[in-house]
């Protein structure tokens, strides 16, 4: 018999603090106007439309099994997958809105939920979930997260997956090369130097200069500096010196101790140079685990936490979870509710999640076997688990949070890799576009 490492209300009770948030002072004000839909009969034949938004070989087939658990489930309904990729997922969802030509279903990113609410594209949820078996067994903090960071307190997405980013390593490089694993950001830069050897095409890191970079370079600027994300006085410390020492020492490893590629790369791109023995670490998160383990040998390869702060603490960001929403113009929301709740039970959580490599939301797949044996969950756990980890709080409420990380710190990141800009340059102005978006938010919405 299979022997427990950890305990099921334990586990949940650990999910549940990975995501805690305080009030991000939304407004109560904003009605949905949702309109009546007439429910179809039970048996009545129905067709509803999923996108997935970060769609490829690897998770599409796993959306096409859930498709098909749920089909078997539910014969009267059938799903018709629409597979984005990653890139172009937000202008996909942007160009549909405006043109309201939505799906019934989509995967939506946390960072989309406060705009697409504003932009009434969104169905709330509350009514649905409150009356549904999931409710209680959903992460309740991820929940809580979802509601606050929208103007109306309302629940837009239900998160069937959460993440931690993390450093994945070549276990077996390292230890050919007689290096320690980082736990720090001192020893992290010495692992990028010594794991660098370009007479071999080897070089010890990867930096995400593409698409997607800003995340993980947030991340990491917090991880190493443990400050809040606004001052005592509301400005945002994007630009802290600390965060400018940093930024300019990650940035300056560029061709040096990474590839030359890395300016354009994306997370396909950089996630492949790791899988094909380019690089030796790699910042993403434990979401990438099911690419790692099809293309390297098992044993080669493991995860780590990000570098700890200089007082020893581990620093993650809050509300990192993928969601899957209904939207308003879905002619047959009754049908949609029944995807996402199927989604969202044990069945088809621990078919993705084991696959990918993400973290279960819901606490009745938390004592499966895989997820008590799985080294990249345990390393979540760690983190999570550790009493003196910080979560640190992004302002996904602001509508235009998401794109200003598109728009300006994508390219900003690419300007410094280039020498077009210097850090201080780039810093300061994320940050400008971060406090004026604040200002006009809490004009908006706090009056």
């Amino acid at each position: 018999m299979f022997k427990r490492k950890w305990s099921t209300s334990a586990l949940a009770m650990t999910m549940a603090a990975s995501l805690a948030l305080v009030g991000c002072g939304g407004s109560e004000e904003t009605s949905s106007n949702t309109k009546e839909k007439a429910a179809p009969k039970s048996d009545e034949p129905v067709t509803i439309t999923f996108w997935d938004e970060n769609a490829g070989p690897e998770r599409t087939p796993l959306w096409e099994e859930v498709i098909k658990q749920f089909e078997e489930k539910n014969p009267n309904i059938d799903v018709e997958y629409v597979g984005i990729p990653n890139k172009s997922a937000k202008s996909k969802y942007d160009a549909a809105i405006a043109a309201d030509d939505l799906p019934d279903v989509g995967s939506v990113q946390t960072t989309w939920l406060p705009e697409f609410s504003i932009r009434e594209a969104l169905l709330p949820l509350d009514e649905y979930f409150e009356k549904s078996d999931i409710n209680g067994k959903i992460n309740p903090s991820a929940i809580e997260f979802n509601k606050k960071i929208t103007q109306d307190n309302k629940l837009y997405g239900i998160p069937y997956a959460q993440n931690l980013d993390t450093i994945w390593i070549r276990t077996d490089w390292f230890e050919e090369a007689g290096v320690e694993e980082p736990d720090t950001f001192d020893e992290f830069f010495t692992a990028i130097e010594k794991m660098t050897d370009k007479a071999n095409n080897r070089y010890g890191y990867t930096i995400r200069g593409g698409a997607g970079g800003s995340f993980q370079l947030q991340r990491l600027m917090f991880a190493y500096s443990g400050l809040d994300y606004f001052n005592e006085d509301g400005k945002p410390n994007i630009n802290a010196p600390e965060h400018v020492e940093f930024v300019e020492k990650y940035l300056s490893y560029y061709e040096d101790y990474t590839p030359k590629s890395d300016i354009t790369n994306g997370y396909k791109e950089m996630i492949a140079g790791f899988d094909t023995g380019v690089v030796a670490m790699v910042h993403h998160n434990v979401g990438s685990y099911g690419e790692h383990k099809k293309s390297l040998p098992e044993g080669s390869f493991k995860t780590i936490p990000l570098p700890k702060t200089a007082d020893g603490k581990y620093v993650a960001e809050g509300g990192n979870a993928v969601n899957v929403a209904v939207f308003k113009s879905a002619e047959n929301p009754d049908a949609a509710w029944k995807f996402v709740e199927f989604i969202n039970s044990a069945e088809a959580q621990s078919t993705w999640n084991e696959s990918t490599g993400q973290i279960p939301t819901n606490s009745d797949v938390l004592s499966d076997e895989w997820v008590q044996n799985a080294q990249h969950i345990k390393v979540a756990f760690e983190v999570y688990e550790n009493p003196e980890t910080k979560l640190y709080e992004p302002p996904f409420y602001l509508p235009d949070y998401r794109s200003i990380l598109d728009s300006i710190v994508d390219p900003g990141i690419q300007s410094v890799m280039s020498g077009k800009m210097t850090t201080q340059e780039f810093l300061d102005e994320w940050a400008k576009a971060i406090e004026d978006s604040k200002a006009k938010y809490d004009e908006t919405f706090k009056k």
